[in-house]
This record gives C-alpha cells, structure tokens and sequence, in this order.
C-alpha cells in the first residue's frame, strides 16, 4: 500500500487544464519532494489531495481508499499557501481554536506537543499578527502536526525560514516519517535545502508528471564533473574543448570536465601545454542543476 496513488487527475478551471492527467505515487515512509516551475499544478494538485477542491476527472487514492472518505481525511494535515490563523490571537489560542476543530482529546497537552516539535514553545503567547514570516511558518506546520496525521501536505514551508529554521524542519519532517507508516509531501522552490531532506521525488510541468524518482536515482542520475581555474582561463577553455566533449563555465567562474576524467589526466594536459591549474576538485551537480537541465531539456 502507497500513501498516495493518482492516476490521470485532471483539473479544469473554465477552459484553462491545470492540471493534465497526472500519475503521481507517495510511498509509505516518504518524504515526497513536489517539484515543478510556477503554475505548473502543484498547489492546484496538493488541494485536490486534500479535499479542498474537487477534482474534474482521474482517482486520488490515499493509503488505498477514495481521498473523500471520512476516515482518510481524518489523518491528513495540511499546510497550503498560509495558515489559517486569526491575526489578534496568540499563538497558543489559534492552536487551541483548531484543536477544538479537530475535536482532540487533551488539547492542551496536544498543542505543548506541537509546539515542542516545532522548538517553538517559547512563542505560544504572541499574538500572530506579530509574528515574523519564518515563525507563522513553524506556527502553520505546528498546526499541521495537531492530532498526529499520517499523511502531511505542505505547500513551501521553508518560505522565510532562517538557516536553522530550515535545520529544524529537515529535523521535524524526518522524525515525522521515521517509523515507516507516516508520510510528507513538500513542494518548495528551495531546492537545495529539499534535496537534503527528500527520499522521493515528482517533477511537474503544464500540469503533467514528466519524472519520479527516488533520492538513490537522482544520485545515479546527477552527472559528475572536474572543475578547475587557472591563470589563463580563454586558453584552458580552448585546449580542454579541443581534448573533451563537453566543457563549461558556471557561474562561479570554474570550467567544467563532464568526460569522466580524473583531475590527474587534465592537470597532466594542461600542464603540457604550459598551463598551470591554480585549482581543481571533482563534484556532482545537485538537484537545482538537475531539475533546470531537465526544465531545458522540455523546451
């Protein structure tokens, strides 16, 4: 059994087709990385998901039922857009209001749970409307984590958080998923930061799904490269596209070697031609790199 399974979902906005017979499967234990450009569906599919919009044609199955029955949606938490919070309430009132909502048992006990997750239990008496955005983020994921669902949707959740509030949610959402039978799906363009939480990935474009993988096949799928910078960087670049099939210049300024060589063979190289390298390394290109090179492969 999968935590999500979608076949051919579709969603019709008046003559608009957001979303385009969508395939889409979330495995028990996954923290599910929704990828994909702006309007390319993804928020309109998360609501879907959840309920918050119905469907025009296809199936959305969660942990094997129809993602309209009672007891399913039960067990999913959600965070789209912004939380759903009153602006002149404290933190810990709001939390209360939707834990009355969700009709939980020792709500009191719950929300200090939620908060303690979050790390933020020292902020349950600001008023929301005071609260910066990185904080109102942790507030909607706390709220999302009320009553312990099985299943979390969330929409960038790591929007205006700082490098430790970002540290910290990689932290929640892998505890979150820890014992197997919870999962996350989390769409962010923050995708550096998602590639070092994501066990699974579904890439989206024009409202279709064009790949999934998991984090292991993206790994294979990333392309090694030797970087390097000399003194004479125009001559370098000449004599490496005379020797290897495909050698660019990033942005940091640094040649890349995609032929597999070693850093010894191109040092050797050039060094014969009366260059000397000032710097070399081997690296990988990351999920950014891979997600726009597939972008550009598309168009």
């Amino acid at each position: 059994m999968n935590a999500i399974e979608i076949k051919n979902l579709s969603k019709n906005f008046g003559q608009k087709q957001a979303v385009c017979g969508l395939n889409m499967t979330v495995p028990l234990g996954a923290i599910y990385g929704f990828i994909g450009e702006n309007g390319s569906g993804k928020s309109t599919t998360e609501k879907m998901i959840c309920g918050l919009i119905p469907k025009s044609d296809g199936t959305i199955r969660l942990y094997g039922k129809d993602h309209t029955d009672p007891d399913v949606r039960a067990k999913v938490g959600v965070l789209i857009e912004t939380p759903g919070c009153f602006p002149g309430l404290t933190v810990w009132d709001n939390l209360m209001l939707q834990a009355a909502n969700l009709g939980i048992r020792d709500a009191e006990i719950e929300v200090i749970r939620v908060l303690k997750t979050v790390r933020r239990e020292g902020a349950a008496g600001n008023k929301y409307k005071n609260c910066s955005l990185g904080m109102k983020q942790r507030v909607g994921i706390a709220m999302a984590l009320l009553g312990a669902p099985t299943l979390l949707v969330l929409d960038e959740p790591l929007n205006g958080l700082d490098a430790d509030g970002m540290r910290i949610m990689r932290e929640v959402f892998t505890d979150v998923v820890k014992d197997g039978t919870r999962s996350i799906v989390v769409s962010s363009h923050l995708l550096g930061e998602l590639q070092k939480v994501a066990t699974h990935y579904g890439i989206i474009r024009h409202g279709k799904m064009i790949r999934e993988m998991t984090a292991a096949e993206l790994d294979a799928d990333c392309r090694t490269f030797t970087a390097l910078q000399s003194g004479e960087m125009s001559r370098t670049k000449a004599l490496l596209c005379c020797k290897y099939s495909r050698v660019e210049e990033d942005e940091a300024g640094y040649l890349r070697v995609y032929d597999g060589v070693t850093p010894e063979e191109i040092v050797v190289y050039l060094y014969d031609n009366g260059i000397c390298v000032s710097e070399i390394r081997t690296d990988k290109i990351g999920l950014e790199e891979y997600y726009i090179d597939l972008m550009k492969e598309g168009k």
